[in-house]
């Protein structure tokens, strides 16, 4: 039985579309990615290339305020579906894809006036993979900035050189006429105390500091000891300001002894006078009260 010739069209025709589906190159799924881009610093580098594909957005985040007038994309009006330039990024969406071996250089201007000035990256695609977001930086430590970095470190450390020793001390003020008095105080307290001793001391007093140094001694059998905190008063009770506490071992391990050292502000109690020294540990657990200090 003969078909129908409207039948037999439509099937013609169906037969028609599913051989032109077939022939269609069949492109995979290309895998969306995040990552960083660094913008050349000199002419003599490469532009750095951010792979896009047609229908897919990709967002340039940048490290700094941009100038959204002087965004420059190649074809913007003919090959872009979307071209949005916000304070930091850029949205960017093509309807046409670079094609094989084509690169479109995309330039924007900072608005900050730091070297570089303009951002460069060239767009360009790839078979299997697109960057849907990518992070648009500055190198930060050109050879130049590091220059900068070493010669000011220098300088800081010429300048401590120069104030460095007894011509420090004068230069800071921390030395002057009325020079400094030194005396040696021995501890009088009854014995150890939180497992610690104090061997000997010394005191000396100058115009705007003075310094009490004591020799403790971390007892055996104890757990490691270092100053954490010092209390400096005076004979009727009135507090002494301490600027620093500082040891000369890291720590004292059970047995060992180390120098300690409390600095205190200006002076402001008659030379001679008798001072209470207390040390303490970080942890404030473990004191070390410390009579008789003349400084």
């Amino acid at each position: 039985m003969a078909l129908p010739s409207s039948l037999v069209l439509l099937v013609l025709l169906a037969l028609s579309v599913g051989a032109s589906a077939a022939a269609q190159p069949q492109f995979p799924a290309r895998e969306q990615q995040q990552r960083q881009v660094v913008v050349r610093s000199s002419p003599n580098e490469l532009v750095p290339e951010v792979r896009v594909a047609a229908n897919v957005a990709t967002t340039l985040v940048f490290d700094a305020p941009i100038d959204r007038a002087s965004v420059e994309v190649p074809e913007r009006e003919t090959r872009f579906r979307l071209v949005d330039p916000g304070e930091r990024t850029l949205y960017l969406e093509p309807l046409v894809a670079p094609g094989a071996g084509e690169r479109l250089v995309v330039r924007v201007r900072y608005k900050d006036g730091s070297t570089p000035a303009y951002a460069t990256v060239a767009l360009v695609s790839h078979p299997t993979l697109v960057d849907t977001r990518v992070e648009v930086v500055r190198r930060l430590h050109t050879v130049e900035t590091v220059e900068a970095a070493l010669a000011e470190k220098e300088a800081e450390l010429a300048a401590l050189k120069a104030v460095n020793g007894p011509a420090g001390l004068v230069f800071s003020g921390r030395l002057d006429l009325k020079g400094v008095r030194a005396r040696s105080f021995v501890q009088a307290s009854s014995g150890p105390q939180g497992g610690l001793k104090v061997a000997d001391g010394e005191g000396y007093r100058a115009g705007s500091w003075a310094l009490a140094v004591v020799r403790v001694r971390n007892l055996p059998g104890q757990k490691p000891w270092k100053p954490g905190a010092a209390r400096l008063t005076q004979k009727d009770g009135t507090p002494v300001k301490v600027r620093s506490v500082e040891m000369n071992r890291a720590q004292l391990a059970p047995g060992e002894e180390g120098l300690v050292a409390v600095e205190t502000e200006a002076p402001s109690w008659k030379a001679g006078e008798v001072l209470h020294l207390e040390l303490l540990d970080e942890g404030g657990s473990r004191r070390l009260p410390i009579l008789d200090v003349v400084l």
